[in-house]
């Protein structure tokens, strides 16, 4: 399976625990493929909604196409989620309770040239979570170094 990641959300992992990752595909408009073609997708603050009965990706910024000109794209418009009416309903159980959040890990071209993104039922950790997390890294670096040594 081969993919070309065009974006990955770099600090979703560091801010967020992930529940559960689900493919999807989403509607773009032409010149928005070509900027992704180009790299030009920001997942920082992106996130999903659901909205009479269907899935939109929020806050995700696509570049506009140099060569769109009159043609081109609203870089932070709504794309709507491609996905099935029952993943849509669980999802849509899950993401209302408290503290679950649904987000974009990745952006990235399937083998048959189709953008899809990798989205991630996610609960934000709090501060004290993100701390120890750090101090299990540096502990686990310490050691590694340590048995480098003999």
């Amino acid at each position: 399976m081969t993919q070309k990641i065009i974006a990955k959300n770099k600090k979703a992992s560091h801010n967020y625990q992930i529940l559960e990752t689900i493919e999807a595909g989403i509607a773009l408009l032409g010149s928005e493929v070509k900027s992704c073609r180009l790299g030009r997708v920001n997942l920082k603050d992106g996130y999903a909604r659901i909205e009479n009965g269907e899935i939109y990706l929020v806050d995700v910024h696509i570049s506009p196409y140099t060569y769109a000109n009159r043609f081109n794209h609203d870089p932070l418009r709504k794309r709507k989620l491609l996905l099935h009416k029952r993943e849509i309903k669980k999802l849509y159980g899950k993401i209302r309770e408290k503290g679950q959040s649904f987000i974009p890990l990745k952006f990235y071209f399937n083998e048959k040239g189709k953008v899809k993104v990798e989205m991630a039922l996610v609960k934000g950790k709090k501060l004290y979570d993100r701390r120890e997390e750090i101090r299990r890294r540096d502990i686990k670096r310490e050691v590694e170094r340590e048995l480098k040594k003999f």
